[in-house]
């Protein structure tokens, strides 16, 4: 399989640095939990409340809210406020096509037998 190179493509000719490393794997240590990435495709359709979060996902909200604060801090998701309220959503586009991505190379892994 050929890989194109396009301009969104960043070049990897050298390494990374030892702190965009360090970023880029507290990154991926978020994504590696199942309920992040279930909240994450939830606000991938839509701004969700932290209550609204927990009734679809079956999560209690204190745990809601734990992980939503990490997810803020490493800008995957951004709160709005209106009223007493928060509605969270994604930060921006990169975190939808990350998220995108993954999923599509999951698909397209033979699925482990436990």
């Amino acid at each position: 399989m050929e890989h194109v190179k396009t301009d969104e493509t960043p070049a990897v000719a050298t390494p990374l640095s030892e702190a965009d490393a360090e970023q880029l794997a507290q990154v991926m240590q978020a994504l590696a939990s199942p309920v992040r990435l279930r909240i994450l495709s939830v606000l991938r359709s839509e701004p969700t409340t932290v209550t609204e979060l927990g009734d679809q996902l079956g999560v209690n909200q204190t745990s809601v809210s734990n992980h939503l604060r990490l997810l803020r801090h490493l800008s995957l998701v951004t709160g709005n406020r209106h009223g007493r309220h928060i509605s969270y959503s994604l930060f921006d586009d990169h975190v939808v096509e990350l998220l995108d991505e993954a999923i599509g190379h999951v698909k397209h892994l033979p699925h482990l037998e436990g």
